[in-house]
């Protein structure tokens, strides 16, 4: 392991799989913990050493180790996760990042980009808001995103219960929404509340450019968070990337279409890992 093993036990860093194999890194998005991800797992292991971490304050990371100060950016998100792959000191890696993580990867892999041999952005939104002036579609006014975030903040439990449902997107398969408005309701709130404004006024559009390594855009057919206008807005502002559109509905495909997800991950990864 590296110098920073503390980045380890802060970010409660499980790695299983085939060892001396390459690496894949999965990143969870808001209000969830590295369990989204059991259900590509059980594939990725077989060919590849696989890492699972939380961020700080969420899951069994080290909650100690937050503080609104520190993590009101996504810079310092970013910062954790080079943290992690410099302990795990297992060569470049493969960072797989879900929604806001996906951003944490661009800003890691433009800082560092020789500890990455390859991003997936999996359902990537490097601005969430609307944007009239230059005609990008985020999928939300800034009104929307106000109203978001003021019933998260006056009732996160009841705001998790609407909304997983919608970030979801599978009515027809209730329990996933479920599975992820329990995901939401671990979180302590008033962390929720810090990493939602993180989230979702962010506007990262123009750190795409930097990023100089291979990158899958990975997009869901439907998806009511990242339309897909978004994904297309990533692929083009990211040189060379190469964009897929899953046939998944929602915007945690990990879970509603778990082997599809995974075989888009394996696929890319056994190419530039």
């Amino acid at each position: 392991m590296g110098n920073d093993v503390r980045a380890l036990s802060r970010n409660h860093v499980t790695v299983t799989g085939r060892r001396s194999a390459p690496v894949v890194v999965l990143a969870h998005g808001f209000g969830c913990d590295q369990s989204l991800w059991r259900l590509v797992v059980p594939t990725l292991e077989r060919d590849f050493t696989v890492v699972r971490f939380d961020h700080v304050g969420s899951g069994r990371s080290d909650t100690s180790a937050w503080s609104a100060s520190r993590y009101s950016t996504l810079d310092s998100y970013a910062e954790d996760v080079l943290e992690v792959v410099r302990a795990l000191d297992l060569g470049p890696v493969v960072f797989v990042g879900h929604s806001v993580s996906a951003t944490m990867g661009v800003l890691a892999a433009a800082r560092e980009p020789d500890l990455f041999a390859g991003l997936v952005l999996l359902v990537p939104s490097p601005c969430f808001i609307d944007d009239p002036a230059t005609g990008y579609r985020g999928g939300f006014s800034a009104e929307d995103i106000d109203e978001l975030l003021e019933a998260l903040e006056a009732n996160y439990l009841g705001w998790s219960g609407e909304m997983a449902p919608v970030i979801m997107g599978n009515p027809d398969r209730p329990v996933l929404g479920d599975e992820l408005a329990d995901l939401f309701c671990r979180t302590d709130p008033d962390i929720a509340r810090v990493f939602a404004r993180v989230t979702f006024l962010s506007d990262n559009r123009d750190d795409l450019a930097a990023v100089t390594v291979p990158t899958l855009v990975a997009q869901c057919s439907r998806d009511a968070i990242a339309p897909r206008e978004v994904g297309a807005f990533v692929h083009d502002h990211i040189p060379g990337s190469e964009l897929v559109t899953l046939d998944a509905t929602g915007h945690c495909p990990q879970l509603s279409a778990p082997d599809e997800t995974a075989a888009a991950i394996a696929g890319f990864a056994s190419r530039v890992g």
